[in-house]
């Protein structure tokens, strides 16, 4: 559990930016329609910082703690896609073992990797798609149809592995692997909510296993999952995220792409700051 002492007077700025961190996640989640990680990573850390946690674990405790909100917000996307035939389930079948085990590859050198090489991961990963999103064209292919096994399997692999060090559901990568080989972006919005329940249920176990009983982790932590922020960020996400969705409306597809992009990359830049 917890290294860090704090009273219950000092715990009450940690929960208020952990509110906002939730407030701030769930109005650019709902603008953009990606809930999970690649947004809300950037913001804890930054509360995080505020609340002064440790930089040797505050990366590893954005992650973990992504993963943990993740959890409820997939597995209620997943049966909501579900109950209306929007799933690949083929594809999520053959995804069934390949991403959990690059979620426990992941996992472990979680256990090992400094907060300086996860933010490393998340910023090359982040101005790829980045970049992609800015330059979007429909015409863009590099298939007809979904590769077959095993090179599907070795895809689920890096999406699971990649996702996890990065804290994220997989949404993003999925949805790219998905539509750059011709699959409607709704069924691939629909399939990734899936895979963020393969991913973020593992994830969890395993960045909890990673920082079990690190000294320098803030109350109420078990490993990389702090529960303050899991419990106040889930329901303020939940309750603002529709605001956000208004906001996506009254813009063009094409806009939200733009925006999306340009956050990731100015996100990308936060983190190689970070490092120098």
């Amino acid at each position: 559990m917890a290294g860090m002492d704090f009273s219950l007077t000092e715990l009450l700025p940690f929960a208020l930016a952990f509110c906002a961190a939730g407030l701030v996640a769930g109005i650019l989640a709902g603008v953009f329609g990606i809930g999970g990680g690649a947004i809300l990573v950037p913001v804890f850390y930054q509360a995080a910082e505020l609340v002064g946690i440790d930089e040797a674990v505050r990366m590893h405790l954005s992650v973990g703690t992504s993963l943990a909100v993740i959890v409820p917000t997939s597995l209620r996307s997943f049966q909501a896609h579900h109950s209306r035939g929007a799933v690949d389930m083929e594809l999520l079948k053959s995804f069934a073992v390949a991403v959990p085990v690059g979620v426990v590859i992941a996992s472990f050198l979680a256990a090992y990797i400094s907060s300086a090489g996860l933010r490393t991961v998340f910023a090359f990963i982040a101005i790829v798609v980045g970049l992609r999103l800015l330059f979007n064209r429909d015409e863009w292919r590099l298939g007809a149809d979904l590769p077959a096994s095993p090179g599907r399997q070795l895809v689920g692999l890096g999406i699971g592995f990649f996702s996890t060090l990065m804290g994220i559901g997989g949404g993003v990568l999925n949805n790219t692997f998905m539509t750059v080989f011709g699959r409607p972006m709704h069924q691939a919005v629909a399939t990734s909510a899936g895979v963020g329940v393969l991913i973020s249920i593992p994830g969890t176990i395993g960045y909890i296993w990673a920082g079990w009983g690190h000294a320098l982790l803030p109350p109420l932590s078990t490993g990389y999952v702090n529960w303050i922020a899991v419990l106040l960020i889930i329901p303020v996400t939940l309750l603002v995220a529709p605001y956000g969705v208004k906001i996506a409306h009254a813009l063009q597809k094409r806009h939200l792409e733009i925006g999306f992009g340009i956050f990731l990359l100015i996100v990308a830049a936060r983190f190689f700051a970070s490092l120098a």
